[in-house]
């Protein structure tokens, strides 16, 4: 038995603060560490004690072992806890911990490096006998050979990173001529994510489920499962919703799913937190790879099992033995996770990067998030705003307490996809448990359909938000309540008192004008006049009366823009001042900008070369995941204004197009 009684988490963000929480109820003290970018974070915010680590790129600060341990030490840590991604599955590190004589909450080193290459993993597995994909995963990483592995596999092929997951690293060539590209594109993240270009090539299956199942293993050489989670619904290869238990899945197969993951543990001697992820097809499942570490999706089977993961992993690393034994273990319910993000799923899914001026989450749910509103989500770390979890005695109880959530939750600032979500809770395939890995792709048009139109109610409602914080700056600078220039009647000589109020919604310019009432205003709406009063109370929450409906929301302004939260939905206006000029600056036709903040990492034409619409000019590279920036039309290169290696900004002018 070890003591613990300071932990340090090496890790930022949402994951930070969630071992933080254990931890407090545990009674063990806990140590933060941070960058230049995180100096004001939540997680610095309520740990016991924080110390700073580097500059904001995670190579300098989450990543820079000598700095973690030296806070380590300064603090009088007992323990590190990685948290997930950065160190978390470096074997090195785990290593130089023990050496420095602090406790490593995760597996042994050497559990780590077997399952940390992708490729030894799997000759690992194949000797277990666990069933694996057809795939590549030697030594050899020439082009040469790993173009041939490719072409006996079979196309479509996958490349993936061997040394990491997350999506990085990752790409599918559908031909042999998409092979080199897609080859050298997967090594480039490869390395910029993991410092390790290897990769492993294997058959890209077509319409497979993403089943993992969770382990748990102590030093006594016990190692359980605590059931599956089903994380099909993905997009780039990346996670957007995860469930526990996996829907459709039977008794036996269930059980055929855990034995085969606590046969991989005990493959390398697990100790710890560790997840053993299966590609599913029909009958049959593969191995696909082990993340030692927690997952990002761990609260779900928290959830269905009323455990505290985190808990589990401290005491292990104390050296006791697992609380409970695989007979103890039951599911209970079902639960289910989403993760909202600052992307745009309208230009791809492009992460967002900037100020969350506004940020309310549900009080009937479970919110693991590290950031608040007013903070900052950074282009170097995940663009992650929140974990939203919810339970339920069966599935569709646990969807439709998550719909509910979604509806409750507010973001302003940075576009999300948080609408996007909510439409894949809505979508019927879904709800049926109908999921796969292709999933948004093949329902991408329903899932991601073109903006409606501004409802009425969403359009009065910012009007009467608009017109009640006037009356009531209008009494503050008065001073007194009773004072004529307290009031704000729109008063006109020989006329109807009314004012008129211009928004834009999209391309739209709408005006409503409003004519003051003693019991309110007469509201000229685009379908007609109707009668409208509303209360504003000082969180920006506007309870209103629109002709004979009576509804409830949100509307917070920043500058010109109102942002209307009305019956789940999130719609973004601009209120015009008609006094000031349009200032529209449209692009100029033929500018190629940056999608987004990031750094260059190929520029691929040159001036005068004549280039097709669709044809990829540049690669741009941001949070750890490249981005190809492609002709809008056809054209001759103009002007190519960034070389490979700089940095950009969000709309930075990369190139210039003219007629060809």
């Amino acid at each position: 038995m070890r003591a613990i009684e300071t932990v340090l988490i090496a890790n930022r963000g949402e994951i930070a603060c969630r071992i933080i929480r254990t931890l407090k109820r545990m009674g063990i003290r806990s140590i933060a560490v941070y960058s230049e970018a995180d100096r004001n974070a939540l997680h610095v915010a309520v740990a016991d004690a924080a110390y700073e680590i580097g500059a904001a790129p995670p190579r300098e600060s989450y990543l820079n072992q000598a700095n973690i341990l030296k806070a380590a030490k300064e603090s009088g840590a007992d323990a590190i806890h990685p948290g997930y991604g950065f160190l978390s599955e470096n074997a090195s590190f785990a290593e130089a911990c023990a050496k420095a004589g602090v406790i490593f909450i995760g597996p042994p080193a050497s559990a780590i490096r077997a399952m940390g290459s992708k490729s030894e993993a799997k000759a690992l597995m194949e000797k277990a006998g666990v069933p694996l994909v057809p795939g590549y995963h030697g030594a050899d990483q020439s082009l040469k050979v790993l173009n041939s592995a490719a072409d006996k596999i079979g196309y479509p092929v996958l490349i993936k990173a061997s040394a990491g997951g997350g999506g990085k690293g990752m790409k599918i060539a559908a031909s042999a001529a998409e092979f080199k590209d897609a080859l050298e594109s997967a090594q480039r993240e490869a390395t910029n994510a993991f410092g390790d270009d290897r990769v492993l090539v294997e058959k890209y299956l077509t319409q497979p489920r993403h089943i993992e199942a969770q382990i748990f293993g102590d030093s006594h050489g016990n190692i359980i499962h605590l059931f599956e989670r089903d994380c099909s619904i993905q997009r780039r290869h990346q996670k957007v919703i995860e469930e526990a238990p996996a829907p459709g899945l039977s008794a036996e197969r269930r059980a055929a799913i855990g034995k085969a993951a606590v046969e991989a543990g005990k493959a390398v001697g697990y100790v710890g937190a560790g997840t053993v992820e299966f590609i599913a097809e029909g009958e049959n499942f593969y191995f696909m790879e082990m993340n030692t570490r927690l997952q990002v999706e761990h609260p779900v089977t928290e959830a269905i099992t009323g455990l505290d993961l985190v808990e589990w992993q401290i005491k292990v690393a104390r050296g006791e033995k697992l609380p409970k034994g695989q007979g103890d273990l039951a599911i209970h319910g079902h639960a289910m996770e989403v993760r909202l993000y600052a992307e745009d799923p309208a230009r791809d899914f492009l992460p967002q990067t900037g100020t969350l001026h506004h940020l309310r989450f549900p009080d009937e749910a479970r919110v693991d998030s590290g950031i608040r509103a007013g903070d900052a989500v950074s282009i170097h770390y995940d663009p992650m705003i929140a974990k939203i979890i919810t339970h339920g005695a069966d599935r569709a109880e646990a969807i439709a307490r998550l719909r509910r959530a979604l509806a409750a939750t507010e973001v302003g600032g940075l576009a999300t996809n948080l609408d996007f979500l909510q439409a894949i809770l809505r979508q019927q395939d879904f709800a049926a448990g109908k999921v796969d890995t292709g999933f948004i792709e093949r329902h991408r048009a329903e899932l991601l359909p073109e903006p409606p139109p501004l409802p009425v109610n969403a359009l009065a409602l910012a009007a009467l938000a608009v017109l009640r914080a006037g009356e009531r700056d209008a009494v503050t600078q008065a001073g007194d309540p009773h004072s004529p220039w307290a009031r704000l009647p729109g008063w006109r000589l020989n006329r109807d008192a009314y004012a008129d109020l211009v928004f834009q919604h999209g391309e739209a310019v709408l005006t409503v004008r409003a004519h003051y009432r003693t019991s309110g205003y007469a509201l000229d709406l685009p379908d007609g006049t109707v009668e409208a009063d509303a209360t504003l109370d000082a969180d920006a929450a506007v309870a209103a009366r629109i002709g004979g409906t009576r509804c409830k929301g949100r509307v917070v302004r920043r500058d010109a823009e109102c942002l209307v939260f009305l019956d789940g939905a999130t719609h973004r206006l601009a209120l015009i001042d008609p006094r000031r000029p349009s200032g529209s600056n449209a692009a100029t036709t033929g500018r190629v900008l940056a999608p987004m903040p990031g750094t260059v990492t190929k520029i691929l034409v040159v001036a005068g070369v004549a280039v097709s619409k669709g044809a990829v000019l540049a690669i741009v590279e941001a949070m750890k995941m490249e981005h190809a920036v492609k002709a809008p039309r056809d054209g001759k290169v103009k002007a190519v204004h960034f070389a490979a290696g700089d940095q950009v900004t969000d709309g930075a002018e990369l190139l210039v197009l003219e007629e060809a």
